[in-house]
């Protein structure tokens, strides 16, 4: 049984609402709770990103199973926090209201640049402070997040529409033939976005040490197959390994990807275009990125380990009192 020292997030993204739980005086190491149920948003929204009924029904279902689990541990105070998939839908305010009236929770947003911040925070945590001055990249369904810095919070923090589900729709990339031109295409656009929001920091950022922290790159870590002895380092994912795989990535059906080490099938057909964009990423920031297990839900466990009350202040980047 938890106690009321206890922190929790519902993480409500497109695959799944993973609730996650910590004692107060225990480790992220050790949860003291973690429970998962799948979603599917990506087949629930239709062409302009609105989320279908079934979608929100799907949330719903899957918020109060969550809070229904964390009531029998003795978890009262959970953070539920909704990514992009419902963040940007058009109707997002209808499934805030649909969800709050009824499981009476409330789905949280984070801008773009505060997730990246919580990122950045849970890398610098997991590997410490002698992994130096780091870049932390992040992608995701609908948006990458960038954050970068020299100590426990990040001075650099970037969010941009480049995310693989976005990208395989808006670029073409979700059919079982995708042109090598539309490929170009998304590499260059890419490319320019990246080093367009970089600005002037991307030389300093291209000497920091780079890490990957989101599914994306993780599982294209895994199909390339890279292996790191330091403790903690488990895998590195590196830029000619990922061009590589492009290639052989869009030359198969989404269900042939699924085939691959790493590749899951609710993701198989975005992971052509979360290849692309990777690629431009580490073109960018300097060719590899050590891969971390830990992302936004764990810096945003650790900002709330901070505070009394968990609420997620910008300004100080960590949790803070009403």
């Amino acid at each position: 049984m938890t106690t009321r020292g206890t922190v929790a997030v519902l993480d409500v993204g497109c695959f799944s609402a993973r609730l996650l739980a910590v004692d107060r005086e225990g480790s992220l190491l050790e949860p003291a709770l973690s429970h998962k149920t799948r979603l599917r948003l990506d087949r629930a929204l239709d062409a302009s990103g609105r989320l279908r009924p079934e979608g929100i029904e799907s949330v719903v279902a899957a918020v109060r199973a969550a809070d229904e689990i964390a009531r029998r541990h003795g978890v009262r105070d959970v953070y539920s926090l909704a990514t992009s998939s419902i963040r940007d839908a058009p109707n997002s305010a209808e499934v805030v209201a649909r969800v709050e009236a009824e499981t009476g929770h409330t789905l949280r947003f984070l801008d773009g640049a505060d997730e990246a911040r919580l990122s950045y925070r849970a890398v610098r945590s997991w590997f410490g402070a002698g992994i130096g001055p780091l870049s932390v990249l992040d992608i995701g369904g609908g948006t990458v997040e960038l954050a970068a810095g020299q100590g426990v919070h990040a001075d650099f923090a970037r969010s941009l529409p480049l995310g693989a589900r976005e990208t395989m729709r808006a670029w073409r990339l979700d059919s079982d033939r995708p042109s090598e031109s539309d490929i170009a295409a998304l590499r260059s656009h890419a490319l320019d976005h990246i080093r367009g929001a970089l600005g002037r920091d991307e030389q300093r950022l291209r000497g920091f040490q780079s890490a990957g922290c989101s599914k994306v790159l993780r599982q294209l870590a895994a199909l390339t197959g890279r292996r790191l002895k330091a403790p903690g380092r488990t895998r590195e994912l590196r830029v000619e390994d990922v061009r590589r795989w492009i290639p052989r990535l869009a030359a198969l059906p989404a269900s042939r990807r699924a085939e691959l080490p790493g590749i899951t099938r609710p993701r198989a057909r975005q992971a052509l275009a979360g290849a692309v964009v990777a690629e431009a990423l580490l073109t960018v920031f300097g060719g590899r990125a050590v891969i971390c297990p830990w992302s936004t839900t764990h810096g945003l466990l650790l900002s709330m380990l901070e505070g009394p009350d968990g609420r997620w202040d910008r300004g100080a980047g960590r949790a803070s009192a009403a």
